[in-house]
């Protein structure tokens, strides 16, 4: 049987690098990308926090995951 690693999920245990920490990135320290501030922005203005557009990559990846979080949108937690 062949899988497809865009639509199956790896196997329970596996590692796989679709998940990488943000302060592993090699382009984290870049600035942040037009959809990462967009969303950032959306998300900011929900949770009621204010939006900070001197992030890069990495620590807006970060933050998107933390009021992901606070506003129970985005990821299934």
């Amino acid at each position: 049987m062949n899988t497809n690693p865009k639509t199956d999920p790896a196997p329970e245990g596996t590692h796989t690098n679709t998940v990488k920490n943000p302060d592993d990135w090699t382009t984290g320290d870049e600035t942040m990308t037009g959809a990462q501030a967009s969303y950032l922005k959306t998300l900011s203005e929900e949770a009621g926090e204010p939006f900070d557009e001197t992030l890069n990559k990495a620590e807006a990846s970060k933050r998107i995951d933390a009021l992901q979080a606070a506003t129970g949108r985005g990821k299934n937690h």
